[in-house]
């Protein structure tokens, strides 16, 4: 029973929106994780269906003592009706839903008949369509072999060098970000030898942005900061671009997530990386320790609006009020505008990156913006990179009207966001 009440605490943390669905399995310990990931996944797929049937079964109702909170109740009734039953010893837990059986089978199907469905799958929600226009991306983990070596795998494996939309099998050399490679939408690499080696870093390529942009020196006495690490996509591809050198502290507040990310550094073969499981927020800048950090890369907690996924379609179960929505953006846009200003007290610290993977301007351009009007900004170490120093063949460049003030001082590399 201990397996349904850990895909429970899962639903739990999504619904209070504690990161995307990707990284929040991330997180569950790997001997559990593919089983819990598949009753997750599948359990969002049916939950508009699933709570319908709780609900008119009245099953929270009169279990509970037993069944105590909806989530839980969500994935035990999913392996009933939809699974091959309960996998777990007869416990007071199980035997409160089979006591309700018959009556939720009948609420099923009620439900199949009134929506016309002709079989189960009909009833799960279906996937975010703008997803077959992305590519699926790929980086080289050049720590381990490159970039030539891995495209020579690739084709000796079937792998043909066109568009990925050409084909199944068509790939392509990004021509923005180094190392990365665009693979077709269908193309899986989650059991792919080359992927539980290391030799592969599964990285959408808005995600590698942000290290590509910061681009710290691959020298011994380089010194960086990753201030939010978790899972470990863009410090590992910090790693690589510093080739192992010098040194990188990875911090991350979160024990779990800390796990995540000492697993993946460690099959990245990253070993320039210190991870410290302390909230960045709490360094004391003027600690000798990071007075020769030079670069900092900040990706805080963000609203994950501008995320299309294979994945987070599944939490869009309602549309949240304006007001709520303005509310959260704002206390999420207060505690990245901490980071920021945090960031710049580091004495050493020449080059800054802020990102989001948010569309609204409260995350990006409103940050920016309270940045450069800042005390910190204003100590004149600091001024905002022009448009030839960050990423000048990339030509989308957010909402600059939304920059109030272009003209002041602020971070070397804290461009609005990337569109």
């Amino acid at each position: 029973m201990n397996f349904y009440f850990e895909a429970a605490k899962t639903l739990d943390r999504l619904e209070a929106k504690r990161g995307s669905i990707k990284s929040v399995l991330a997180t569950l310990p790997e001997k559990d994780r593919k089983r819990t990931a598949a009753l997750v996944i599948e359990t969002l797929k049916y939950k508009d269906v699933l709570s319908e049937v709780i609900e008119q079964a009245k099953l929270l109702k009169e279990e509970k003592k037993k069944i105590t909170s909806l989530n839980l109740a969500l994935v035990l009734v999913h392996d009933l009706l939809l699974s091959k039953g309960i996998q777990a010893g007869d416990g007071p837990v199980k035997q409160a839903i089979l006591r309700h059986k018959t009556r939720l089978h009948g609420e099923f199907q009620k439900i199949k008949i009134k929506r016309g469905a002709q079989s189960n799958a009909e009833l799960a929600k279906t996937g975010d369509q703008r997803t077959a226009l992305i590519p699926r991306y790929v980086r080289v983990n050049t720590l381990v072999w490159s970039t030539d070596e891995a495209v020579k795998s690739l084709i000796t494996r079937g792998f043909t060098a066109s568009s990925p939309f050409d084909s199944i099998n068509g790939f392509a050399i990004d021509e923005h970000i180094p190392d990365l490679l665009s693979f077709s939408p269908q193309t899986a690499f989650h059991e792919d030898s080359l992927y539980k080696a290391g030799k592969i870093i599964l990285q959408d390529k808005a995600s590698c942005f942000p290290a590509a942009v910061l681009a710290p020196p691959a020298s011994d006495d380089s010194f960086v900061i990753d201030a939010t690490s978790a899972p470990g996509n863009k410090t590992s591809h910090l790693s690589a671009l510093m080739k192992n050198k010098g040194k990188l502290f990875a911090f991350e507040r979160d024990k779990k997530r800390f796990v995540t990310l000492t697993a993946m550094l460690s099959r990245a073969g990253c070993k320039n990386v210190e991870p410290l499981n302390v909230d960045f927020l709490t360094v004391d800048p003027l600690d000798p320790k990071y007075n020769r950090v030079t670069h900092i890369l900040l990706d805080p907690s963000c609203s994950g609006s501008g995320i299309v996924n294979r994945l987070d379609h599944l939490l869009e179960t309602e549309i949240e009020d304006d007001g709520d929505q303005e509310d959260r953006l704002k206390r999420l846009a207060a505690f990245q505008l901490l980071m920021v200003k945090h960031a710049m007290k580091f004495p050493g610290a020449q080059k800054i990156v802020y990102s989001t993977c948010s569309i609204h301007a409260t995350e990006n351009e409103h940050v920016v913006r309270d940045t450069l009007n800042s005390d910190e900004a204003q100590a004149g170490r600091f001024y905002l990179a022009g448009r030839n120093e960050v990423l000048p063949q990339w030509h989308r460049r957010g909402l600059p009207d939304e920059l109030e003030h272009p003209s002041k001082v602020v971070s070397p590399e804290i461009p609005s966001h990337v569109g």
